[in-house]
């Protein structure tokens, strides 16, 4: 295939990147697969510790999808085997080992919501047990010899610990060791990751050289703050927007960030090119300009990065009719009964909550409405003999509740009704 120019790709490739390390040596590998007309091995590792991902993981795939449209081999490397040590990165603690059966349950689901950024018809899925699982333990102190313990207690995350006298586990010394020996396997050009994982692609590209390989470029991706604009986007901070969410919730998440993260978001969320930054910079600096107007912009952009131009204008009027109209939306999920249900098993099923435990928090915190009033009654009953109800949870979740045994009791009255006048 014809590629582009070399300054054209690093244009792309650099586009909201952190680092290239070394740049001269990514130019010499561009250079040489123009040459050569034979694309580069880039590879992203991820370990499958949770089942869900969200638009701060977005952050990464969609460098990995730049690489792609640049006619490159995009490998991603599912760590089932690693996911079971457990990466160290950024923890103060030692990280919760999964076992290969969990971490492939996991894996699953994360292939699956990456296909709305990759291309997964020219994408390459490998799993690192593939060749972790046959190595024997003279394969591991064969490994082990070629790192020093002095420049494993240089990453910042073990020079904390060990400060602090916070364990640390010898199996965690092992984990960029192993994760180095992925690169070895694919013999990779480029590896791409967050800022967090510069520490662990080092390793890589020292252990590629040991193997008497050359050693990968490394580019490092900014890590994205949440919702809250503090912490980095994460579920256990409830500050995130899944890849997978609807169109109406991803641009109410949008909606509620800080003005002072409308241009992060553009660069990192949305991917924007150099002119739309560029114009988006030009708009938050007039103070003529009110940043929601430069908000919605952003929520509708995010949407249709994910979705469509179709389905974010839907987003938008949806919003608009909640929190500007402050009506009801007019598609909401509908749930008809024809006894009675407890509130918090029925938001539970319905998926408004994660479970009834967020449920019980939400009743607490005044953050659900039944029919417009506030409801804090945990053992608050839907009954089947009023005709409906509209849940609201949270901002933007809500729920109509149709009861079928009003419906039929009103039919039999109105039958019992006509014939009671008939007679007359």
């Amino acid at each position: 295939m014809a590629f582009l120019p070399v300054d054209d790709q690093l244009e792309l490739i650099s586009r909201g990147t952190e680092e290239v390390i070394p740049l001269t040596d990514l130019r010499k590998k561009l250079e040489k697969s123009i040459s050569d007309n034979k694309p580069l091995t880039v590879k992203l590792g991820c370990d499958p510790s949770r089942p869900d991902l969200h638009i701060g993981h977005g952050v990464v795939l969609q460098k990995l999808r730049d690489f792609q449209d640049l006619g490159h081999q995009a490998v991603l490397v599912i760590g089932d085997f690693t996911a079971m040590i457990g990466d160290p990165s950024e923890r103060n603690k030692t990280r919760p080992q999964l076992t290969l059966e969990e971490a492939k349950v996991n894996a699953k689901s994360y292939i699956e919501q990456s296909k709305v950024l990759l291309d997964v018809k020219r994408l390459k899925v490998i799993f690192n047990s593939a060749w972790l699982n046959k190595m024997n333990f003279e394969d591991v102190i064969k490994l082990s010899s070629k790192y020093t313990v002095a420049r494993m207690i240089e990453r910042d995350d073990f020079t904390k610990r060990f400060e602090s006298e916070t364990p640390i586990s010898m199996h965690e010394f092992l984990y960029p060791l192993a994760q180095a020996m992925d690169s070895v396997e694919i013999n990779a050009d480029v590896e791409l990751g967050g800022t967090d994982q510069k520490f662990n692609l080092l390793v890589g590209r020292d252990i590629q050289r040991e193997y008497g390989q050359n050693p990968q470029s490394i580019i490092t991706l900014p890590l994205l703050e949440g919702t809250d604009g503090v912490e980095k986007m994460s579920k256990s901070y409830d500050n995130y927007i899944a890849l997978d969410d609807s169109p109406e919730d991803m641009y109410g998440k949008i909606m509620s960030i800080n003005d002072s993260m409308i241009l992060k978001y553009y660069k990192l969320a949305v991917f924007a090119d150099r002119k739309k930054v560029n114009e988006v910079k030009s708009l938050l600096k007039d103070d003529t300009n009110n940043p929601r107007d430069i908000k919605r912009n952003l929520a509708k952009d995010l949407v249709k990065k994910y979705y469509s131009e179709k389905e974010a204008d839907l987003a938008q009027s949806s919003f608009d009719q909640i929190f500007v109209k402050r009506d009801n939306p007019e598609n909401m999920q509908v749930r008809k009964i024809d006894s009675d249900v407890g509130l918090l098993e029925l938001i539970t099923e319905e998926g408004l909550v994660a479970s009834k435990g967020e449920g019980k928090r939400l009743l607490n915190q005044n953050a659900i409405k039944i029919n417009g009033q506030v409801c804090n009654d945990i053992n608050f009953v839907i009954s089947s003999s009023e005709k409906e109800y509209v849940i609201k949870v949270g901002k933007r979740r809500f729920l109509k509740v149709i009861s079928v045994s009003y419906t039929h009791l009103r039919a039999h009255e109105t039958r019992h009704d006509l014939v009671c006048r008939l007679l007359l």
